[in-house]
């Protein structure tokens, strides 16, 4: 009787033994279907975006002010910890993948897909915010697609962060109403 590597279910059990090798790859293994380099370098886009945000909210957190501002203070200030989060997660995503992550000040602006603010008028502030959250959910939006199905897991990651991009885009509109 002939031996197959294939289990009942369709398992490839010679390639999930051969992921024990090469270890110094910590989590890419011989499976990993995109281009590692293609998908770090988006990342690093990404990140230098989300670090952005997280400027930019400060900013408009410190220095909003006038009557009944408070909730639009405290939104800013939300939006930027959510923001920190993801620059995190996608920075820790970044070394997983065996690469570095670029939290490089002098290169940040020209490698963000938004732009920073600094408007000291409340509805510019919320204006230049809700441009910035639609200008990211469209970079995660193509970001996604490019991925494919290659890497569910920053797949993964990119969908949980545009929800919530989305949420702050929702958020913002209404602070414009």
């Amino acid at each position: 009787m002939e031996q197959t590597n294939k289990l009942a279910h369709g398992f490839d059990i010679a390639a999930i033994r051969r992921a024990a090798a090469n270890l110094d790859d910590g989590a890419v293994t011989e499976g990993y279907q995109a281009d590692r380099d293609a998908v770090i370098a988006m990342l690093n886009d990404a990140l230098a975006t989300e670090l952005l945000c997280v400027l930019r909210y400060k900013r408009h957190y410190y220095t909003v002010s006038g009557p009944n501002t408070g909730h639009i203070k405290a939104e800013f200030l939300e939006h930027a910890q959510q923001e920190q989060d993801h620059a995190d997660r996608i920075a820790e995503r970044i070394v997983q993948l065996n690469g570095s992550p670029n939290f490089n000040p002098a290169t940040l602006t020209a490698r963000s897909h938004a732009e920073y603010d600094d408007s000291d008028d409340v509805q510019a502030m919320i204006r230049a915010d809700l441009i910035a959250e639609r200008v990211a959910i469209e970079s995660y939006r193509q970001m996604i697609a490019a991925i494919g199905d290659k890497d569910p897991t920053t797949r993964a990651l990119l969908v949980d962060i545009m929800a919530v991009e989305e949420e702050h885009a929702d958020d913002m509109r209404d602070l414009l109403a």
